[in-house]
């Protein structure tokens, strides 16, 4: 029993050990866009109606450490669109999570490389999931061109530490 107990000790200690964030670099296919995930992303692509337009939006995602990470992109064929496109994206989002009005924060954000044009945004606001649990979420939302782009992060609870790691990675090559 002794030597039962001790292998479990050694077990948990191993286990709390493991890093909950695996930093990698990624980079979405057909973009210049470089970040940096907790973990290694999911793919997805569907056509959703951005801009009242049928679009083909391409996901990257994961999940680690209680918090999900997502990147999104869309190409609106014309860089004039780009502004308002984005600015009825982070609505939406907002409206989704049902971020309430007085928790919305805007929080600063350069992205090297993003089209100079159209500014980019990061927004931080505390809402609820669809099961009607608690949640914090960040996004940052910006374009190149005529590609727009959506990086978000949602948690019970978002640490400093690790939005401003996956927020400071974002950068065009």
């Amino acid at each position: 029993m002794s030597r039962f107990l001790t292998f479990l000790t050694v077990l948990l200690a191993l286990a709390a050990c493991t890093p909950a964030f695996n930093w990698r670099d990624v980079h979405p296919e057909g973009t210049r866009l470089n970040l940096l995930l907790p973990c290694k992303p999911d793919t997805a692509q569907k056509v959703v109606p951005l801009g009242g337009q049928p679009t083909m939006l391409a996901m990257l995602g994961c999940d680690a450490g209680g918090a999900t990470f997502a990147v999104a992109v869309a190409d609106v064929g014309d860089a004039a669109r780009a502004a308002s496109v984005l600015a009825l994206w982070q609505e939406l989002t907002l409206a989704n999570m049902k971020a309430a009005p007085g928790s919305r924060q805007p929080l600063a954000l350069a992205i090297p490389g993003a089209s100079a044009g159209v500014p980019a945004t990061r927004v931080q606001a505390q809402g609820q999931r669809a099961d009607g649990t608690a949640v914090s979420g960040q996004a940052a939302y910006f374009a190149q061109g005529s590609q727009v782009f959506q990086v978000v992060m949602y948690a019970p609870r978002i640490a400093p530490e690790v939005a401003d790691t996956f927020f400071s990675s974002l950068k065009f090559e």
